[in-house]
């Protein structure tokens, strides 16, 4: 009896999510093969603690893999998650930007490497437990916002190309988080009330800069807090510790409350102001990717959101060059931060997005 070539390679994280995904392929007669990168060990990263994509999650991801009766296989691309995720957080952080880590591991894990790996199988298909949905229209794969508006995880998806599109399936893009729950409940799904991660997964203290510390193996000097004239308003414990925005921690006592408003690595230096001091209209953004349409040509009315939990806001958009974006909002929007994403909405519709810049 010659052994069937699968047809779907699902990503099993041994969550509730990936886990109900790859049951309902299952039963809609998909021939699936479950997969689960072996990003870091946890000793890699100076932590004991359980966190997602660890050993524990491996035999969470083998045991719903068992029950489903599909083959399941782990691969070790803790080669690619340092050079493409943990290394460019850390870079990012020293150059006084705030990465997105997860953006980046979909990117070059989930929908390269693994994706590779599925397509060298003979897979024909990648499938993942993201709360998304893909459609056709216009020629063109689209990608559009889950109906769990809760849920919606499009923002973190926006650099799939249409190769990538065309190969991919998310069975949840059209359930709730409740509804999957009750599925995985009902399937005896050992994992049906397991806690979702709300960090990092590399980071589950939330402690970036001891995490930036211990990997770069260096500590980062102290230097100067300045206010938005030039004064000096006392010492910060070195720029690691900080993003635009962040008002806690630092430690300067004064008549209005004070925010991180802009980070300078060259100088060693951390510019506090006032809320109104953290509100612009536009950004520049780089390494842009289009999913709904091939180009950008003069100004294209949309919305748009600058981080993962923030409400899109209407905008206009130009793009100068194949890999900038100009992005105006009709209103200031607060925060605009270098190394998030904008990503740009028409309706439920991902039209693209990019880097934001330092400006």
């Amino acid at each position: 009896m010659t052994k069937q070539t699968p047809s779907c390679l699902v990503a099993m994280s041994g969550g509730i999510d990936s886990s109900v995904a790859a049951y309902l392929l299952a039963q809609s007669g998909e021939t699936c093969v479950g997969a689960t990168m072996r990003l870091y060990q946890n000793e890699d990263i100076g932590l004991r603690e359980k966190t997602c994509c660890s050993l524990d999650d491996v035999e969470d991801a083998r045991a719903v893999a068992a029950q489903l009766h599909i083959p399941y296989y782990v691969f070790d691309f803790s080669g690619a998650f340092r050079e493409n995720v943990m290394d460019r957080f850390v870079s990012a952080y020293e150059q006084g930007i705030t990465p997105n880590p997860c953006i980046d591991c979909n990117r070059h894990l989930k929908f390269a490497a693994l994706f590779d790996r599925a397509m060298q199988m003979g897979c024909e298909k990648v499938a993942t437990g993201h709360y998304v949905r893909i459609a056709q229209e216009g020629g063109r794969f689209v990608l559009k916002k889950a109906l769990d508006p809760d849920k919606d995880q499009s923002y973190v998806l926006y650099s799939l190309t249409q190769e990538q599109l065309a190969h991919t399936v998310f069975p949840l893009g059209e359930l709730t988080k409740p509804e999957v729950r009750r599925i995985a409940a009902e399937q005896g799904f050992f994992n049906a009330e397991k806690a979702e991660s709300q960090d990092i997964c590399f980071v589950p203290d939330g402690d970036y800069a001891r995490f930036i510390e211990t990997y770069a193996g260096k500590r980062f000097p102290s230097g100067d807090f300045l206010s938005v004239d030039g004064k000096v308003l006392g010492r910060h414990r070195g720029i690691i510790h900080y993003t635009v925005g962040q008002r806690r921690g630092l430690g300067i006592a004064a008549e209005t409350p004070l925010y991180v408003v802009r980070i300078d690595p060259k100088a060693n230096t951390v510019i506090l102001g006032e809320n109104k001091d953290l509100f612009s209209r536009a950004l520049t953004a780089h390494d842009v990717n289009l999913v709904a349409v091939p180009e950008i040509r003069g100004e294209l009315r949309c919305k748009a959101k600058i981080r993962y939990r923030h409400q899109e806001q209407p905008c206009t958009v130009t793009m100068p060059d194949a890999d900038t974006l100009r992005v105006t909002f009709d209103e200031p929007q607060r925060a605009i931060t270098a190394g998030q994403s904008v990503v740009l909405y028409d309706g439920d519709t991902v039209l693209g997005g990019g880097v934001i810049a330092a400006e």
